[in-house]
C-alpha cells in the first residue's frame, strides 16, 4: 500500500514541484446528525425493550401456579403425613362390651387406657368385700382369730361355715375373697368392729370405718351400707361405687397390701379352721387361669348390680393394669374382662414411644 504523503513532507521536498492539475472536488455530504435529546430517547427505549423481554417474563412466572412433578408431589406428601400417628391403631377403638360401665387403669403411668361411663355410680355387689378385707386388716392384728357368729350365719348365702368355727384373719379373708363368702364377710366386720374402742354396735361401726376409709382414699362415688355388698331390698343396694373408684381401690390393695388379695388368683383352695377342719372353696371367677400375670381378682353379682368384676394383672415387667366392668351380665362380665385385658396388652405393646 502506498504511503500517504503528509503536508509537511510536501513543503520540505527539494524536488521542484509542478503545480498539479486540480480536478474539481466532489464533496460527499455528511450524514445527517440526530439531535442529542432524540438519541437519548432512542437509547432509553432500547434499554426498556431489553429489560421487559428479559426480566418481566421471569417476574410474572413467580405468580403463576407451579405444577409439581410426580417426584415433588411424593416428597411433599411424605413430609406432611404424620407417619407415627397413622401407624398406631388404638386397640380400644370401637370396642363392644356387655357392661354398661368399664374402666382400664395403667397403674405405673397413672393414666386411663379405656373409659366407658367410668364415673357413673353403680351397685357394687360383692366387690364390696375388697374394702371389707382392707379395713379388717387395718383394724385387727395379724394373729387375730375370728369367730363365726350366729348373726353371720344368718346372712344370705351359704358358704358352708358353721356357728362357733374360728379362723385366722388370713384364712377367713382368703375364703371371703375367693368364694365371696357373705357370712364370712359379716364375721370379719363383727370382729374388726369389736376391736374399735367403745364399740356399741360393731357392725355399724365397721361400715362407718369402711366409708371413712373410702373418703381417705378419694373414692368420692363410693358408699357402703353393709360389709357384704348384698342388696338390702329390691331397690336398695348394699353398696355403690364407680368403675374408676373400684380401679383405684384395687390399685391401693395390690401396692400396699398385696398379701390380702394374693390367693384370689387361684381357681380353688382348701381353708382350715383352728380345729383342723377344712372347707374346699372355688373361685367365683372361672377365668382366673386365662389371664396371664394375674395379681388379684374379685367378682360381684346381685339383681340390682348385674355382673361385676375387677382384676389386676401384669402386662409387662412392673406394669400392672387394672380392669373393671360393672353392670354387665353374669357371664358377660368374664367375656368383657378377657377382652379388656387382651386389648390392654396390645396397647402397651404397640403404643407410640
Amino acid at each position: 500500500m502506498a504511503k500517504k504523503t503528509t503536508e509537511q513532507e510536501l513543503i520540505h521536498s527539494e524536488a521542484p514541484v509542478e503545480a498539479p492539475f486540480v480536478e474539481p472536488i466532489l464533496t460527499t455530504p455528511e450524514p445527517a446528525h440526530i439531535p442529542v435529546l432524540r438519541q437519548l430517547g432512542v437509547a432509553l427505549f432500547l434499554l426498556f425493550f431489553v429489560f421487559t423481554t428479559t426480566y418481566v417474563g421471569t417476574f410474572m412466572a413467580l405468580f403463576e401456579p407451579k405444577e409439581e412433578s410426580p417426584s415433588e408431589i411424593h416428597v411433599s406428601t411424605t413430609l406432611n403425613t404424620p407417619q407415627s400417628a397413622s401407624a398406631f391403631v388404638n386397640p380400644f377403638d370401637d370396642l363392644a362390651l356387655t357392661a354398661d360401665a368399664a374402666f382400664v387403669w395403667d397403674v405405673r403411668e397413672q393414666r386411663v387406657l379405656f373409659n366407658k361411663n367410668g364415673d357413673t355410680q353403680k351397685a357394687l355387689a360383692s366387690i364390696t368385700k375388697l374394702m371389707t378385707a382392707l379395713v379388717a386388716y387395718e383394724l385387727l392384728e395379724d394373729e387375730s382369730k375370728v369367730n363365726i357368729t350366729i348373726d353371720a350365719i344368718r346372712t344370705d348365702g351359704d358358704s358352708g361355715l358353721s356357728e362357733g368355727e374360728t379362723f385366722s384373719l388370713k384364712d377367713l379373708t382368703d375364703m371371703v375373697l375367693i368364694a365371696s363368702s357373705n357370712d364370712g364377710a359379716e364375721a370379719l366386720a363383727a370382729a374388726a368392729g369389736s376391736a374399735i374402742e367403745g364399740a356399741v354396735d360393731p357392725d355399724a361401726l365397721f361400715v362407718h370405718a369402711m366409708n371413712l376409709r373410702a373418703s381417705e382414699l378419694g373414692l368420692s362415688s363410693t358408699h357402703f351400707k353393709n360389709a357384704s355388698g348384698l342388696d338390702i331390698s329390691a331397690t336398695e343396694p348394699g353398696a355403690v361405687s364407680s368403675a374408676r373408684d373400684v380401679a383405684l381401690l384395687m390399685e391401693y390393695l395390690i401396692t400396699e397390701y398385696p398379701e390380702v388379695t394374693r390367693l384370689t388368683t387361684i381357681d380353688a383352695t382348701r381353708v382350715y379352721n383352728e380345729h383342723g377342719e377344712y372347707h374346699d372353696v372355688e373361685n367365683t371367677n372361672p377365668v382366673v387361669l386365662n389371664i396371664p400375670g394375674l395379681l388379684a381378682s374379685k367378682t360381684g353379682y346381685t339383681e340390682l348390680a348385674g355382673g361385676n368384676l375387677v382384676v389386676a394383672f401384669e402386662s409387662g415387667l412392673n406394669r400392672p393394669i387394672v380392669t373393671v366392668v360393672l353392670d354387665s351380665t353374669f357371664d358377660g362380665r368374664f367375656d368383657d374382662t378377657l377382652l379388656l385385658s387382651k386389648r390392654a396388652r396390645e396397647f402397651i405393646m404397640h403404643e407410640p414411644q
